[in-house]
């Protein structure tokens, strides 16, 4: 089970590695809340299994001693295709991590269990629990707009992984090179111009799968009022209710859920 520390709290470590930042937190997962402070360091460059392995060690040992909780279960994000813990593929971070056990090598660098998924995953998994998906039946996508664009797809509540939409093919070329948050301000666009790349990229998905929702988050949801208004796409569009501490949440959540089910 999750450390529950003196106050009586579940305690898991959530990790979220991304293409220029690692967060992380120890999270309450009864509550979505994180217990202590919420840390960010740079991503190594270059962002080596090695190297990113290194920089997990060091915060989660740090986390644990801040939180009370040095036994706490360690949810892992990263920005890859993810199964039985092996990384299958790199999406803004190094190649290195392309077929890398991911799951077997966190877990020997901090000494205790590791879960490792999708980023996108882990934050719709926050977001459906806690968030804007919260008691939403049918489809719904989550999608994290950051550095790249990640995808994560529940049905009745239940996540189908590693779907990766952001690498979806429109004009030529991976969608994300346009509809991502850092396309905006590396082509230098308003965000009426810039929300126009995203809504046909929701318009591609939303005639491939007829969501009942689509839920946006990322830094970027915080500045939901710059561009929701300018989309037309069919399915409600919301910004996520957790932001940015979505994949945090959530990777904390599948280590706890994982823990549990090892343990049963």
């Amino acid at each position: 089970m999750p450390k529950v520390t003196d106050a009586g709290r579940r305690i898991a470590i959530g990790v979220d590695v991304g293409g220029s930042g690692v967060k992380c937190a120890a999270v309450d997962i009864e509550t979505s809340q994180l217990v202590g402070a919420r840390h960010r360091v740079a991503t190594p460059q270059p962002s080596t299994p090695a190297a990113v392995v290194g920089v997990i060690a060091r915060l989660v040992e740090r986390l644990g001693r801040e939180a009370g909780a040095p036994a706490a279960p360690v949810g892992v994000g990263v920005p890859c295709v993810v199964i039985g813990g092996v990384t299958k593929t790199a999406a803004n971070i190094d190649p290195a991590w392309i077929g890398f056990d991911a799951g077997r090598a966190l877990a020997a660098a901090v000494g205790r269990s590791v879960q490792v998924l999708n980023d996108a995953d882990a934050a719709g998994i926050a977001e459906m629990r806690f968030g804007a998906g919260r008691g939403v039946p049918g489809t719904v996508f989550i999608l994290t707009l950051g550095t790249g664009l990640g995808s994560a797809l529940f049905i009745d509540g239940v996540l189908v992984p590693n779907t990766e939409l952001g690498h979806m093919e429109i004009r030529g070329r991976d969608a994300e090179r346009r509809s991502a948050a850092v396309a905006r301000i590396r082509r230098g666009l308003s965000w009426k111009a810039w929300s126009g790349d995203l809504d046909e990229h929701l318009h591609a998905i939303d005639r491939l799968f007829w969501p009942n929702l689509i839920v946006l988050g990322g830094g970027v949801s915080k500045n939901a009022d710059r561009f929701l208004p300018y989309l037309t796409v069919r399915p409600p569009v919301v910004p996520a209710q957790l932001r940015n501490d979505a994949g945090i949440v959530g990777a904390a959540m599948a280590a706890a859920e994982a823990k549990v089910s090892s343990a049963a």
